[in-house]
């Protein structure tokens, strides 16, 4: 009697393209753009070099899909943020919070942001989704911004996108350049009162800037 003909699996591509991106995430933020080995990447993610070629068509490709997955990621996560409960200035802790922790816990962003800085940003620049990213949380923060010039509590002309980076800058430096903090000046920013003094500076420094100035002297 003949055995009835076995289904076919199914294959699963979503599953790939995660396993795919998940091992070339390891592998750019360890060795770089140029160090990383496709042949890796294909090993760890449980396939073959085919099926990276045929989902992202190369490496620099793929390079440029591991680089939007990051920021996209990023993105949804402070997107997730409900900024509009909070009073202005809390508004403008949480937000900073929010990005520092996720620099000091996530070192491998570092990584694939100092590599592609490295290439002058050439494949941030060849992607279009990368500037669809960045605009919700600067919008968020320009909302912020706005609801404390109403209330009084902020100045009216910080632009929003200038201190997003401004902000966002403070977190990257500490944790970028903490290797080299540690052996110039002798003091450790991931080590917790240190960070916790810096990040309080930075927060003073933050909402000092926007705040109205107000005393002796002061033109109204």
């Amino acid at each position: 009697m003949s055995q009835p003909a076995p289904h076919p699996v199914k294959r699963d591509a979503e599953g790939t393209r995660r396993r795919i991106l998940a091992a070339a995430t390891d592998q750019f933020t360890t060795h770089g753009l140029a160090g990383a080995r496709i042949d890796a990447i294909a090993r760890a993610a449980n396939t073959n070099e085919r099926m990276l070629y045929y989902y992202y068509g190369s490496k620099e490709g793929l390079y440029v899909a591991v680089l939007e997955g990051m920021y996209v990621d990023d993105t949804h996560r402070e997107e997730r943020l409900d900024l509009t409960e909070c009073a202005p200035s809390d508004a403008i802790r949480l937000l900073a919070h929010t990005i520092w922790t996720h620099v000091r816990e996530n070192p491998g962003w570092l990584c694939l942001i100092n590599n592609e800085n490295l290439h002058e940003g050439r494949y941030v620049k060849s992607s279009s989704k990368f500037r669809e990213t960045i605009s919700p949380i600067v919008e968020m923060l320009r909302t912020a911004l706005a609801r404390g010039v109403a209330t009084g509590e902020f100045r009216q002309d910080v632009d929003a996108l200038d201190f997003y980076v401004t902000l966002a800058g403070m977190g990257y430096y500490i944790v970028s350049s903490r290797f080299t903090l540690d052996a110039f000046l002798g003091r450790n920013y991931m080590e917790q009162p240190a960070q916790e003094s810096i990040t309080a500076m930075h927060l003073d420094m933050l909402l000092g800037y926007l705040r109205l100035p107000s005393g002796p002297g002061v033109a109204s």
